[in-house]
């Protein structure tokens, strides 16, 4: 890694990512300050009048300085007062506070670079009938008020881009971290190809699901929706049904791989299928879970053995009630944003960190190793007879 710095590192965290921003900035510290008490926290607020109306305010200089802004927009959990009344802060609002703290910097950073985990408007990138590009208008914006870099993790679909050709784009994965949580989590489960089988619940979650299959070695199969195009149900076409492409499922174990949980309404229904099919345990990676229609259902799912276990990113919003639950587990995605800031920082490439195939590997191999050990302890061999 390169000594130089491209700028006097800052981090900005927008309303509601403070406690995510303090894990990072715990590790930064302790790469380079040897945990001393400064901080690479740069304090901002965006506070409110009692109309609503918003601004932005800085504490300190930003001239010169590499500063790196996480935002999430799904954070409903912050709130504030208009005429009187708590309103939580819908993505419109975060993404407003976001504009507000870049035009506070005033052009006077060295490099201004957005982490927004979970894309504004990221399901709003392409158009199918007379309607608005948001995503790719945000991207756009942020460009023009002088935004080097936007780093995002699993776009919906990351051709959005495309807006933005001469703009810095990372889409990251969380590949790593979720094959990792699940081995911490089931000490005995097996990877082979032989005992699991990767599941795409739709065509568009083909990709990542592709990258799971390849890295892991084993098979992959898929659901494709059948949507009833002559209805709408609150702004989409309803599912009819989902119809299942791919090989025998008998008493293997399934993860399902998508980029968000939404309602949920798709991952449970495709659950139900795969454990009428012969499903051992069944386990959902998402980057994002945002639980839009409550929790009560997958309490329902988990209570009737149909999924074993969900585990989404600590990159978005997640209620105390989410954190509780005995089917979640929470995938820890700070450490891997710290390295990417610093990798940044030092003006090198984050290339290896974007790629963690032989991490991937080495966490296979010691796994395969322990599992084999437990086998071993489990079934010692009997001593033959004299």
């Amino acid at each position: 890694m390169k000594d130089a710095l491209y700028g006097e590192l800052s981090v900005i965290g927008m309303s509601g990512n403070e406690q995510f921003v303090n894990q990072v900035d715990y590790y930064l510290k302790d790469w380079r300050r040897h945990g001393g008490e400064e901080t690479f926290i740069a304090s901002a607020e965006c506070p409110r009048f009692g109309t609503g109306e918003g601004k932005a305010l800085l504490h300190e200089s930003m001239r010169g300085h590499d500063v790196y802004i996480f935002c999430d927009p799904f954070n409903y959990g912050v709130t504030y007062k208009m005429y009187g009344q708590v309103v939580p802060m819908s993505p419109d609002d975060h993404y407003a506070d976001l504009k507000r703290v870049i035009a506070a910097i005033g052009g006077k950073a060295r490099r201004v670079s957005v982490i927004m985990p979970m894309l504004y408007e990221g399901r709003q990138h392409k158009r199918t009938a007379r309607e608005s590009l948001d995503c790719a208008l945000m991207l756009q914006e942020l460009e023009g008020m002088g935004v080097r870099n936007v780093i995002t993790f699993d776009a919906h679909d990351p051709r959005v881009q495309n807006a933005v050709p001469l703009c810095g784009f990372e889409d990251v994965h969380p590949t790593y971290q979720m094959i990792k949580a699940l081995v911490r989590q089931y000490p005995d489960i097996s990877l082979d190809k032989e005992d699991m089988m990767i599941i795409s619940p739709d065509e568009g979650a083909m990709g990542r699901c592709t990258y799971y299959s390849s890295v892991l070695g084993i098979d992959i199969g898929m659901f494709y929706k059948r949507r009833d195009y002559t209805r709408i149900v609150n702004g989409r076409n309803p599912i009819e049904a989902h119809e299942y492409l791919g090989r025998d499922l008998t008493g293997k174990d399934i993860i399902i791989v998508d980029d968000m949980i939404a309602s949920g309404e798709s991952m449970i229904d495709v659950a139900v299928q795969l454990k009428e099919k012969g499903a051992k345990r069944i386990f959902a990676f998402a980057a994002f879970g945002l639980f839009t229609d409550g929790l009560d259902k997958f309490d329902k799912a988990y209570q009737d053995g149909i999924i074993s276990r969900i585990f989404t990113t600590n990159l978005v919003y997640r209620t105390p009630e989410l954190l509780a639950k005995e089917w979640y587990t929470e995938v820890n995605m700070c450490k891997y944003v710290a390295y990417i800031i610093d990798t940044l920082n030092h003006d090198d490439s984050i290339s290896t960190l974007l790629n963690p195939v032989k991490r991937i590997h080495n966490l296979l191999e010691k796994h395969k190793k322990e599992l084999g050990g437990q086998m071993k302890m489990a079934f010692p061999e009997s001593k033959q007879s004299t």
